[in-house]
């Protein structure tokens, strides 16, 4: 773990994370029937997951990208969804698996996932590297979680604060203050 200038814990290996991916690919391969994937990766946090978890995929899948924003440079989210980059494709009669780094509040994967059903596609479903179901406020099915983890403001493996920390190769726990 690199040291940077926020006290950080130990939450989640490298090495769990590798290990929790593969399991996760096996059962996507297992679930879904023949025919076109598309991984939605939510930038920019789930750039490394959705990286890793297409090559835990044994099978072609699609990838694009959307950007949303709900927290700025706040650790909570402000409750106002917006997207600030959309896809290059159509979902229209295709799988859609969207791919997510943190499912806390729920309030961004509700109205991403309203947003996209309105596109036809043939289903929708989401995989998220972590789980904090204690904070959801908005209804969300996770059909694919890696971690359920507390309450505790996480960085590392894509996740963030202010723009930092997001190379940590572990998940972390930054300790207050902030």
């Amino acid at each position: 773990m690199e040291n940077r200038s926020m006290p950080l814990r130990p939450l989640i290996s490298e090495q769990q994370i590798h290990a929790r991916i593969a399991e996760m690919g096996a059962r996507i391969d297992a679930d879904y029937p023949a025919g076109d994937l598309y991984l939605i990766g939510i930038l920019k946090g789930a750039c490394f997951f959705l990286a890793d978890l297409a090559r835990a995929i044994h099978r072609e899948v699609f990838i694009d990208f959307m950007g949303i924003s709900s927290y700025g440079m706040n650790t909570r989210s402000s409750g106002e969804v917006k997207i600030t980059r959309d896809l290059d494709i159509s979902l229209e009669g295709r799988h859609v698996l969207i791919v997510e780094d943190i499912v806390d509040s729920g309030v961004t994967l509700h109205y991403l996932t309203s947003v996209l059903q309105t596109r036809n596609p043939k289903s929708v479903r989401v995989a998220a590297l972590l789980d904090k179901p204690e904070r959801r406020i908005r209804p969300v099915d996770v059909a694919y979680v890696g971690f359920q983890i507390p309450d505790e403001f996480v960085v590392g493996y894509g996740l963030d604060y202010a723009e930092r920390y997001r190379t940590l190769r572990d998940v972390c726990v930054l300790e207050p203050p902030y």
